[in-house]
């Protein structure tokens, strides 16, 4: 009853692309097929990509889902694209919801440890160590671009 929670969500448009890219690289996902295809299936969270219907369930109602918990629960619901605009804002964000106080230092570390390109480099964020048999990294590095799409 005391926990807090701090979900991220990013643009779906974004998160279509990723996922397209990912399930070409995962192993453990079936072959996306064709971009239009896939799209379709994202779409309407339908079809043959497994995933989307049982793994992880329709990312609108996912997205949505944790939106309406966010009104009863302590949830603090971030966006991918304000973290990217100003960071250090998201960080503070984050310290004031959990009630938590950092030094100055402290907060210039996870600045500099957490922009994309930094954490793309990182073993322990761009999963580099999987085995290829599972997520086959020359098809398409996890950590692609980590830009927001232009409507």
């Amino acid at each position: 009853s005391q926990a807090r929670m701090v979900y991220v969500a990013q643009n779906a448009n974004d998160v279509a692309v990723s996922y397209y890219y990912f399930y070409q690289v995962a192993k453990l996902h079936p072959e996306p097929g064709t971009w239009e295809k896939f799209l379709h299936k994202f779409m309407t969270g339908k079809g043959e990509i497994l995933s989307l219907n049982v793994s992880f369930g329709s990312w609108y109602d996912h997205v949505k889902g944790w939106w309406e918990k966010s009104k009863d629960y302590p949830i603090l619901y971030l966006l991918y694209e304000d973290m990217k605009e100003d960071p250090k804002r998201e960080i503070q964000k984050q310290l004031k919801f959990l009630e938590k106080d950092l030094p100055e230092e402290t907060v210039n570390k996870i600045l500099y440890h957490s922009p994309f390109d930094v954490m793309k480099q990182n073993p322990c964020a761009n999963y580099t160590t999987v085995p290829s048999v599972e997520m086959d990294h020359t098809i398409s590095p996890f950590m692609r671009k980590g830009e927001n799409i232009k409507s």
